[in-house]
């Protein structure tokens, strides 16, 4: 029987993998329960290795350090990868107000984390911890860890356990705080959303078919080519023409000529409609279906990118109006649809809407792939290159004047960066960088629930000490002042100064503290999109910040 005990007790690779396994099994079944109609989700993986620790199970150190580290790496990597192709795009226009309200909700939190470290004594190290789990973000835990054992050379258990006992009463913090600031400026739902309709422009870029009557003499007996050139700073595609001379619609060409009282289909976006309407003469109340006569042979269908060649190449450049006959109106990327203008860069994913002849369309499928199989098949490369370049700019020492010890970004924060920017700027070096969403949350699943099995089997023996003798349940009320003071002083300035709209300003918050629950039962309360809005637009700063804060907290003062 001595193999069973090496199985349970041992110090093995099957004994860490198996135990390993068990706490992540057993914390995702306990994730499924809700009170109140909120779960901590994944969270009770921490608290499952907690238990196990409590109870004597443990793994080997080097074993444990290695599966907490990697796990950690795969898990901010993959959402490097979901959040980078609009980390750049979220500081533009309003997003610039959002992700400054954000960065002050994250600095306030730390002002306050440096505040009770000096009035209470509690180290700072714990301190970070708390932080941590009363913003409910795992990767600044991951860097505080990561930063302390690179000065220290050992881990300090109290930062796990900070933010073990500070997480739940964050999750709750946050509701709280979004329902002390409905009830403070007595927001009604009904004038939120009327108001949300009046003034919701988070369209602005996407494509909007407008039909057009040709008006302006400047353009009579001019080719559409003209046009465009005149008219190069607008986004514009005229997709198909009705010709008032002979009644018939034909599809757009280059030399297609405009004549008085011709018809034109148009696809433009928010922002430029009304330029291209005063310029070509005035809109009409043509439905798109008018637009295919019964006996015409156009049909429009989205057709995938997945030729990896196509890959940073512009959509000018593969001329398909000219060698195939057909028109490209619009193109979605990551659910969202914008013009087809000649300099937008393809990237693989892409759905571009295509009018033309059935026989036309499918030259163009030959041309650009639309094989669903071949975008099921995994890029590892720009994975698994990005993580070593991570891993290297992580491990950079850079020096500050001021601090003893010189910054790193760490496993956390260098993979964090990397995956940013391979994603957002990978094509222009034909890196294919396209993950399906289900692949990239499997990822980002594996690695987070490895990463909080270790960290709590790891914290799991001192943890009922820590709550009875060392003060932790001093550490849950220092963590629900972390939570709710930085939301509520924000929230009440965003809604007060700035009168943003309550919806988005939930997304906001549950945005800058990076919490699922938050965003769920905003989303539930809102019944729109606004709140899932605010959270995307905020969420890579904020993440960013997050684990960046935690580093400097733990460099700074530890």
């Amino acid at each position: 029987m001595e193999w069973i005990h090496e199985l349970l007790w041992g110090e093995g690779i099957a004994h860490s993998v198996g135990l390993l396994s068990v706490v992540i099994v057993a914390g995702i079944l306990m994730g499924k329960l809700k009170i109140g109609g909120i779960s901590l989700g994944i969270t009770f993986v921490l608290f499952a290795g907690i238990a196990l620790g409590h109870f004597g199970f443990s793994v080997n150190h080097q074993i444990l350090h290695f599966f907490k580290e990697f796990g950690l790496i795969l898990f901010v990597y993959s959402i490097g990868m979901q959040v980078g192709p609009g980390f750049f795009s979220s500081f533009r226009k309003g997003g610039m107000t959002l992700n400054a309200l954000a960065a002050g909700v994250v600095l306030l939190g730390v002002l306050v984390t440096v505040s009770i470290h000096y009035l209470t004594g509690v180290e700072i190290s714990t301190m970070v911890g708390v932080l941590s789990g009363a913003v409910t973000n795992t990767p600044g835990l991951g860097a505080a860890q990561q930063a302390y054992a690179d000065i220290h050379g050992a881990p300090d258990a109290t930062i796990a356990l900070g933010y073990a006992v500070a997480y739940p009463l964050g999750v709750v913090g946050i509701i709280l705080s979004l329902l002390s600031i409905r009830f403070l400026f007595r927001i009604r739902f009904d004038r939120e959303t009327e108001r949300l309709d009046r003034e919701d422009d988070s369209l602005a870029n996407a494509a909007r078919p407008i039909s057009l009557m040709v008006k302006n003499p400047a353009i009579f007996g001019k080719p559409v080519s003209e046009l465009s050139a005149l008219m190069k700073h607008r986004e514009f595609v005229i997709s198909r023409i009705w010709y008032n001379e002979s009644k018939k619609i034909e599809m757009v060409a280059a030399d297609t000529v405009l004549h008085e009282n011709d018809k034109i289909f148009v696809i433009t976006n928010v922002q430029d409609a009304e330029t291209v309407k005063v310029f070509v003469g005035e809109e009409i109340p043509m439905e798109r279906k008018q637009w295919i006569r019964p006996e015409s042979q156009f049909i429009s269908r989205r057709i995938l990118v997945t030729k990896s060649k196509l890959n940073g190449k512009r959509l000018g450049d593969l001329q398909l109006r000219r060698l195939c006959g057909i028109n490209i109106t619009r193109i979605n990327r990551s659910g969202v649809d914008f013009v087809a203008s000649p300099g937008v860069t393809l990237q693989v994913g892409d759905r571009l809407t295509v009018v033309g002849t059935e026989s036309a369309i499918a030259n163009v499928e030959g041309i650009l792939g639309n094989s669903l199989k071949r975008l099921n098949e995994p890029n590892l490369v720009p994975i698994f290159l990005g993580i070593a370049l991570g891993i290297l700019l992580g491990s950079l020492p850079i020096t500050f004047p001021g601090i003893p010890q010189p910054v790193k970004l760490g496993l956390a924060g260098g993979p964090l960066i990397v995956a940013i920017l391979v994603s957002r700027f990978g094509y222009r070096y034909r890196l294919v960088t396209y993950t399906t969403l289900s692949a990239n949350l499997m990822l980002r699943e594996m690695g987070i629930t490895i990463f909080l099995a270790c960290v709590g089997i790891g914290a799991g023996g001192g943890f009922v000490e820590t709550i009875v003798n060392q003060g932790g349940l001093a550490w849950i009320g220092y963590g629900f002042v972390i939570t709710t003071l930085p939301l509520l002083v924000v929230g009440v300035i965003a809604r007060r100064f700035l009168h943003l709209n309550y919806f988005t300003l939930m997304g906001l918050l549950a945005g800058s503290t990076t919490d699922p629950p938050a965003l769920a039962y905003s989303n539930a309360t809102a019944g729109n999109d606004a709140p899932a809005v605010g959270y995307a637009t905020v969420y890579p700063l904020t993440m960013f910040l997050r684990v960046l804060t935690a580093q400097l907290l733990i460099l700074l003062f530890a």
